[in-house]
């Protein structure tokens, strides 16, 4: 039985980047061979070297929103921070609070000038809470206005240029966080790629901000992961489903990309199809993988699950040594930090 503490790893806090790098793709990269366990030290502009003629990089489009925003309550005048998590339907949304202890069903929030109010509908746990919003207009346009980017809780620094927490292909408004391993591609790098005769195929994942959630149980099979939404065209599955008939790898940009090609191919016995809905697939080691060759990720929190998927690929023990080096190495972990090319 693995358990969380399995794959814990010592991070001095000092190596948690705070802010993006001046260019994107001068990241560092650490090249790991998921079999052997042989280590590279690159910088990200080298992945054209790992890429082949014939090859798809897979991209998750998604775009960051403003999801932070600030308001009074209308009963006591009392500050409350709320984080948007996910639309569910309509304008209702699941959220969290902060403070969420006198947030009860009912609780009136007031955003801006009024333009925007929202009503508690259910409490939830860990300062969860589903709320409705009341609006006249549209209310992305009014999120802009009002809303903050979500940094993740172990960045402290302001970000100057809110476009670093979005990649460069950006495109479907609606996740909570990042997906951060596509932060190191540049416009130019990607039509370098496509000039060689790789294929750029596009996806959508919400990223909700369980990503970030640590895992509590101590069996990791007793863990609950979050529900994330995503969206899969006829064309991504085509172009993917030609690629590997010609012998090409699927190269997956992050773990949210990971996740939608993995739930396809599971959900179709192995092949790729246009499809679009919830997942919440946990992928672990003993995970068969079913779609994906070889991916670009960036070094993950202690005990997660982003840690977990990655071992599944490359066994445990290869991606503890791995972080291990990057460690003695002083690469920089975590969103704003270097890559991982695992092949």
């Amino acid at each position: 039985m693995l358990t969380t503490e399995d794959f814990d790893y010592d991070l001095p806090q000092e190596l948690i980047a705070q802010t993006p790098i001046a260019k994107r793709d001068n990241s560092r990269m650490l090249v790991l061979d998921h079999q052997t366990g042989a280590m590279e030290d690159k910088h990200f502009y080298d992945i054209i070297d790992q890429l082949n003629p014939g090859d798809a990089v897979v991209m998750n489009n998604s775009r960051v929103m403003p999801a932070r925003i600030y308001g009074v309550k209308a009963d006591t005048g009392g500050h409350e921070e709320v984080l948007l998590l996910r639309n569910t339907e309509g304008d209702e949304w699941e959220t969290l609070m902060k403070p969420a202890r006198h947030a009860h069903v009912g609780t009136k929030v007031v955003f801006g000038n009024g333009e925007l109010t929202a009503t508690v509908t259910k409490e939830l746990e860990h300062g969860g809470r589903m709320i409705k919003f009341d609006y006249d207009g549209i209310f992305l346009e009014i999120l802009e206005k009002l809303g903050e980017m979500p940094l993740p809780p172990y960045i402290k620094e302001k970000l100057d240029d809110p476009e670093r927490y979005q990649t460069v292909y950006s495109k479907e408004l609606g996740s909570a966080a990042a997906p951060t391993a596509g932060l190191h591609w540049t416009k130019k790098l990607l039509q370098k790629v496509q000039d060689k005769g790789v294929k750029l195929v596009y996806l959508t994942l919400h990223v909700g901000l369980g990503t970030f959630r640590p895992v509590t149980e101590d069996n990791i099979e007793d863990h609950k992961m979050h529900s994330e939404f995503y969206q899969f065209s006829q064309e991504a599955a085509d172009t993917l489903n030609e690629v590997r008939k010609n012998g090409g790898r699927i190269i997956a940009t992050g773990t949210t990309s990971i996740r939608t090609l993995e739930t396809v191919a599971t959900k179709f016995n192995g092949e790729l199809k246009e499809d679009s809905g919830w997942t919440d697939i946990f992928i672990k080691p003993g995970y068969e993988w079913k779609a994906v060759n070889a991916f670009i990720t960036n070094f993950h929190l202690p005990k997660s699950t982003l840690v977990m998927l990655v071992a599944s690929f490359t066994g445990r023990d290869n991606i503890l040594n791995a972080y291990q080096h990057a460690i003695d190495e002083k690469y920089r972990f975590f969103s704003f930090g270097d890559a991982m090319f695992i092949k």
